[in-house]
């Protein structure tokens, strides 16, 4: 008698590890698929959406595409921002318009935080059952979203915030908090501010080869292209395969007067990158405008 107990104990532990490794392959297989390098060419490369509040754009930067590619000029009448944001994107813009460059976390070789590291030509994302990593190519940096899981009671800020995740069908959302206000805090590459109180969501989905070149299209006639610059992330053009779409939502009532969206839209390189992962180090080139060295961070005492 004892012998069947335990053979049906056996059998029933059997049945229930196939049921739930049944369960794991079916979510599995729902997961959709971004693993891999995915490139945008398009400088800063944050789209307006078709309606709505949408992010400061270039005032340098007319729809027929011609201006001044290169002069960043915040466009500080747009009316998400509340007057003393207004006042910080309108004094980077008079700089830039005298020709005179304004620190940013790019140029001052310090993190970016979220949302202005979308800004970024290439990004490699790596999905595992409990985290998805997000790597950046400009200056090495990295975010890990925590998968099925909340926020803390008390988060602790840091430069890319706490960032927890979980997919909706054929989308992943990514629900970020807790961005750290370093000395160039800045959601964009306009000078826009943010607070402690920033609150990011991205939802990321495939889509087709058509209207991946529709959304590039149009963000031709927003952002600018650094030809020359982009050579390890050029998209090849017989290359139908699907594009990554991510559409993030911000809110900052320190900040802006409503909540407001952007998109912005990746392809796959030509080339696979395998070895080709370029390097680009803030800190190995500091001069960044007007002659003056980057304020590479820099610690009063070792960390080791």
């Amino acid at each position: 008698m004892r012998t069947f107990l335990i053979a049906a104990a056996s059998a029933a532990t059997l049945l229930s590890t196939a049921a739930f490794c049944q369960q794991l392959s079916q979510s599995t297989a729902s997961v959709p698929d971004f693993s891999g390098i995915w490139a945008h060419l398009s400088i800063p490369g944050i789209d307006p959406p078709l309606s709505g509040p949408g992010p400061v754009t270039n005032r340098s930067r007319r729809p027929d595409g011609a201006g001044n590619n290169a002069q960043l000029v915040g466009d500080y009448t747009n009316l998400i921002l509340k007057p003393e944001a207004v006042e910080v994107v309108k004094r980077a813009a008079e700089l830039a318009l005298r020709g005179i460059g304004y620190p940013t976390p790019r140029n001052q070789c310090w993190p970016g935080g979220v949302p202005f590291v979308f800004s970024d030509m290439g990004m490699k994302m790596i999905q595992e059952a409990d985290r998805v990593t997000i790597l950046y190519v400009y200056d090495h940096e990295v975010r890990r979203v925590r998968l099925n899981a909340p926020h803390p009671a008390k988060v602790t800020p840091s430069w890319f915030g706490d960032s927890v995740g979980h997919y909706e069908g054929d989308t992943l959302v990514i629900d970020t908090v807790g961005v750290k206000i370093g000395p160039y805090a800045m959601v964009d590459w306009y000078g826009t501010p943010h607070t402690a109180a920033l609150h990011v969501v991205e939802r990321y989905r495939l889509i087709d080869d058509e209207a991946a070149k529709e959304a590039q299209a149009r963000s031709a006639r927003v952002n600018a292209r650094l030809q020359g610059a982009d050579f390890a992330f050029e998209a090849d053009p017989n290359d139908k395969s699907k594009g990554l779409q991510l559409q993030f939502t911000v809110e900052d009532e320190g900040v802006f007067t409503t909540s407001w969206s952007a998109t912005v839209t990746y392809r796959r390189p030509k080339s696979p990158l395998v070895a080709q992962w370029p390097e680009y180090a803030c800190a190995e080139n500091i001069q960044w405008y007007s002659g003056k060295d980057a304020a590479v961070p820099t610690a009063n005492k070792p960390d080791f």
